[in-house]
């Protein structure tokens, strides 16, 4: 056989490119298959970061760097703590995902490592071409993370980004409570938008401090440091050292980004739909969804027929459109769920493992001027798919 044709080959070394390779390696199904994966940069710096709710015991609790029982949420109107039992909230530094993942598929012999820019992938009848700047490979199924520029500029799905710039501080005094992350912060200047400050707390006197904004544009640079400065000022931090910044942009949508898959190549991560719209979560969107991939792959070769949509996507494109032409009102639906339901049941829900009375009782559990959104957004989009 030639040693460019593979039986799979994943494009992009992002968390579902790397979640997706392991997940062969550790299948015996996939033990006499041969992979490839292509990957422009050596990937071994930070980042991002990576957090998530999920029981106690996970699938990369090795890798934690820090986990928490207890959160908050806070507004202008709302002071809520609460315990996030049965779930715990734990973060990931990506240089410690990417280091053990990478030392994993080095050692194995089954998957190569391409450090080279996809240019071009083109599907056949019966073979993937993958086209780089300087070598070509073929495979019979193929794998990207690579979100298509421009894909959502011209479609009439509600589109927002969810934009940041967050920094790991650490000050001379103690600040912080150490044992409860921050989910949500809205007493801060909305202008008019969805704006919040996010606090993950690693140590009394050491936190990542992060500005998130889910709107239809990014900020300039100077404007996301002008509110982490104010924030921080108000919170009586004067003096701190800012030891890493990370920033970020990830798309708030229900796009229906299974439409570009075939029979031989699927889009994986967020350029296959794998974020949760209502909330940019992924990573551990990723892990659920890899695993329902990986069973698929034993059973079905129609790649075209691996679908994940739910009903939970026509909530999402629900809460999403409402923001997207009201955006000034993500303060009062974000308020209302946390405080008219419990901790639980929200992030089951976000989650997507609540039943339908469940989720007819938090939808109840908001003002009626918020229901009536709602229930517009609901007839507006009743037949988008």
């Amino acid at each position: 056989m030639n040693e460019k044709i593979y039986d799979y080959i994943i494009c992009g070394a992002g968390a579902s490119g790397l979640i997706l390779a392991s997940s062969m390696l550790d299948d015996k199904y996939f033990s006499n298959k041969k992979i490839l994966l292509i990957e422009k940069e050596n990937k071994n710096l930070n980042d991002r970061t990576w957090s998530f709710w999920e029981g106690k015991n996970g699938k990369f609790d090795d890798l934690v760097s820090k986990s928490w029982s207890y959160a908050k949420f806070k507004s202008f109107n709302t002071n809520l703590e609460f315990n996030l039992d049965p779930f715990i909230y734990k973060t990931i530094r990506s240089s410690d995902f990417y280091k053990k993942l990478f030392s994993k598929i080095k050692l194995s012999k089954q998957i190569k490592i391409e450090n080279l820019e996809v240019k071009e992938i083109i599907s056949k009848k019966n073979k993937v071409i993958i086209h780089t700047k300087s070598e070509e490979f073929i495979g019979k199924y193929v794998f990207s993370s690579i979100l298509k520029k421009d894909l959502l500029k011209n479609s009439s799905f509600p589109f927002l980004k969810q934009h940041f710039e967050g920094w790991f501080i650490k000050t001379n005094k103690s600040f912080f409570d150490k044992n409860k992350t921050t989910l949500m912060d809205f007493s801060i200047n909305q202008k008019n938008e969805t704006r919040f400050i996010y606090i993950l707390p690693f140590k009394s006197n050491e936190a990542l401090i992060e500005f998130t904004l889910f709107t239809k544009s990014i900020l300039k640079n100077s404007e996301y440091e002008k509110v982490l400065k104010e924030y921080l000022n108000k919170k009586g931090i004067n003096s701190y050292e800012i030891l890493e910044k990370e920033q970020g942009v990830i798309p708030m949508t229900c796009y229906p980004f299974e439409k570009h898959n075939n029979s031989r190549v699927l889009f994986i991560g967020t350029a296959g739909g794998w974020t949760k719209a209502s909330s940019g979560y992924t990573f551990k969107n990723i892990i659920t969804k890899t695993e329902l991939l990986i069973n698929f792959l034993k059973k079905e070769k129609d790649l075209s027929k691996f679908n994940l949509r739910s009903r939970f996507n026509f909530y999402d494109l629900i809460l999403i459109d409402v923001l997207y032409n009201y955006n000034h009102l993500g303060d009062k639906i974000f308020s209302s769920l946390f405080r008219n339901n419990k901790p639980n049941k929200v992030l089951n829900f976000l989650d997507e493992k609540t039943n339908l009375i469940d989720e007819l009782k938090i939808m109840y559990s908001f003002p009626w001027s918020i229901k009536i959104l709602f229930i517009k957004a609901l007839f507006k989009n009743l037949f988008k798919y």
